[in-house]
């Protein structure tokens, strides 16, 4: 079951093994943690601001999910940087980060619960979790089941070597080697570009597939793929952490928004975790939680309730 519909389609198994490969973010499998050149792997938690509740929009927390001061939450850890176990086995990362500042906002905590991905909605919807933030991108089959707040936009990127040195470009990848995550919807991009390639006339893409996002990441920065396709906060965090080997060619495509998500039938709860939200974006709050995480490219001026999907 992916994170993002049509995008990731197999899971992530966190693991401290994976925490000792080179660089990178996410992935389909291995924990993906990023770890700088010659150190541990960055945890930029402790940069999180400070958040002051906000009376108004704490009375509108249903009774019944206030009550104990807490809003347990339904998350599979193993996609960083949106969230990932590090190597003091803490939970951490921009969704952990934003998660503890709406709470802050509503006056409460966030009790994160690890959980298969594809077991959070039924998770939520049978009451197990008061609420969801774990990647989950908005569409129209989720729409009909809970309701979510938009609060990040992710598409597929594309990362290279400092400087492109062999001038890649998305638009013509034909006779390039690109390093990819199995199980991703950028391997059946890859493998339709490749197609158009040879109708043309010209070289396929040589697809170099792994089954961990940190072993695709490995692989560029060891010069052994030219380029590299994921998840658009997986390059940037990806980029941030190499500290100057790697940096993104050209901008995502395919977009579309991630969203909090919270049972239907609460009354305001989608509109609290809204308007704290909305809160935090107007103050530079937000952003200075992406920032941390260098997935700011994927901020949104607005968060709203339930907006319509991309078609």
């Amino acid at each position: 079951m992916s994170r993002r519909q049509f995008r990731r389609l197999s899971q992530v198994t966190t693991g401290l093994a994976a925490l000792a490969l080179a660089v990178t973010a996410c992935g389909a499998s291995g924990s993906g943690a990023p770890e700088d050149p010659g150190g541990a792997p960055a945890n930029p938690t402790s940069a999180a601001p400070s958040v002051a509740k906000d009376p108004a929009l704490a009375a509108m927390v249903p009774t019944d999910i206030a009550s104990d001061g807490k809003i347990v939450v339904g998350q599979d850890q193993s996609y960083p940087p949106n969230e990932f176990i590090d190597e003091q086995d803490k939970a951490v990362g921009m969704d952990i980060d934003l998660g503890n500042a709406i709470a802050a906002k509503l006056g409460l905590t966030m009790e994160y619960q690890n959980s298969a991905f594809d077991g959070i909605i039924p998770g939520l919807t049978s009451g197990k979790y008061e609420l969801a933030m774990s990647s989950f991108t908005i569409n129209a089959d989720r729409l009909q089941q809970v309701d979510m707040v938009s609060y990040f936009s992710a598409g597929t990127s594309m990362a290279v070597l400092k400087g492109n040195p062999d001038g890649i470009s998305i638009d013509d990848l034909c006779g390039k080697n690109v390093a990819v995550q199995k199980g991703t919807v950028q391997v059946e991009d890859l493998e339709k570009k490749s197609a158009e390639c040879t109708g043309a006339g010209k070289p396929e893409i040589t697809v170099t597939q792994f089954q961990n996002q940190t072993d695709v990441t490995l692989a560029l920065t060891a010069k052994r793929a030219q380029a590299m396709l994921a998840d658009s906060p997986v390059i940037d965090y990806a980029v941030k952490q190499t500290e100057g080997t790697l940096e993104t060619a050209g901008a995502p495509y395919d977009t579309a928004p991630y969203g909090i998500i919270v049972p239907k039938g609460k009354g305001d709860y989608a509109k609290a975790v809204q308007g704290a939200l909305q809160a935090l974006i107007d103050d530079g709050t937000y952003t200075k939680i992406l920032e941390a995480w260098g997935v700011q490219g994927g901020g949104i001026p607005t968060a709203e309730v339930n907006p319509a999907p991309a078609g």
